[in-house]
């Protein structure tokens, strides 16, 4: 059998996994990774790019190596290799954990309970919850769950068929990275400078992808890719503005604004502030469910571009033409 059908198997069997089990509560290989990683920090740190950049090597480098040796170690089975390739696509997939966190949240500002939607919104963003009000929050869960439908779904899907297992456990190294040491905190600043950069990178090509399905999948594509278009460009982030803009355009509602990060104020560009409507609590529920669309839509554009690709090299190669 061959790579690019043992691919197309194993991705599809571990995003079939995440949407039927989910992330396990304990024992997550992302979570050991984090610990290792932690580890690194530990020894390596020092207030300098560079020493940070030794650690994003070292961690991001390792998971790749990681991810070669057991592609290597189990080449001569077809069964084990799309095993492979299923656990580790169910490892780094979170699309299942994010939509039961969003809609937890949900559920709890639908019930009037704020209070406990404060308490569970750290599980899923880095904003503030003292600071949000219930449309505050309803606001942060769908900005959260558009972009972590590119960080923890589309991102891996295009990397694992681009790079294979090492690609998948790279991807999520450098995004688990990113979250540890990328924020701008004064530890971090100059240390997470590399990892931070990393990411934008690796992110790129999964953010497009995201913004672009988002506008097919949604209920309003034309609003999706204005949005996009008019605004993305002015989000600090090169990757979440793409993403937040077609997620608020396809959904027909306003993103962006003032938001608290431990303590910090941050005045953010409104994205789709022309057309579309403040965030309500059943967009929430809508945004999960274009997530959804959009992680299905992705396993299938990625799969079917590498065999495309393999079966363009097929025909160029001189066995392919009939040499």
């Amino acid at each position: 059998m061959g790579a690019d059908r043992i691919h197309a198997y194993g991705a599809a069997a571990g995003l079939l996994g995440d949407l039927l089990l989910g992330d396990p509560r304990r024992g997550h290989p992302v979570a050991a990774f984090g610990r290792a990683a932690a580890a690194v920090d530990r020894a390596l740190w020092h207030d300098h790019r560079g020493w940070g950049a030794v650690h994003t090597a070292v961690c991001a480098g390792g998971a790749v190596a990681l991810g070669t040796l057991a592609t290597r170690a189990v080449r001569p089975s077809a069964a084990a290799s799309i095993a492979l390739t299923a656990a580790a696509t169910w490892a780094v997939v979170g699309g299942t954990s994010l939509a039961r966190e969003a809609r937890a949240i949900g559920r709890a500002l639908e019930s009037g309970d704020v209070d406990a939607a404060r308490a569970r919104l750290p599980h899923l963003c880095g904003r503030d919850p003292q600071a949000l009000d219930a449309d505050g929050i309803a606001r942060a869960v769908v900005e959260s769950v558009a972009e972590n439908t590119s960080d923890a779904v589309v991102g891996a899907l295009v990397w694992g068929a681009v790079a294979g297992v090492p690609g998948l456990l790279g991807f999520r190294a450098v995004n688990t990275l990113d979250a540890m040491v990328g924020h701008r905190s004064p530890r971090y600043r100059r240390y997470g400078w590399a990892s931070a950069r990393l990411d934008d990178l690796a992110g790129w090509p999964g953010a497009r992808l995201t913004a672009v399905l988002a506008a097919v999948a949604g209920p309003e594509p034309l609003g999706a890719l204005r949005a996009w278009k008019a605004d993305a460009h002015r989000h600090p982030s090169p990757n979440a503005g793409p993403v937040e803009a077609s997620f608020a355009g396809a959904l027909g509602v306003r993103l962006g604004g003032t938001l608290s990060y431990a303590g910090r104020v941050e005045h953010r560009p409104v994205l789709n502030g022309d057309t579309g409507r403040a965030v309500r609590v059943t967009d929430i529920d809508r945004a999960v469910r274009l997530s959804r669309r959009v992680g299905l839509l992705a396993l299938g554009t990625t799969v079917a571009a590498r065999l495309l690709v393999s079966g363009v090299k097929s025909l160029r190669s001189p066995k392919g033409r009939g040499k």
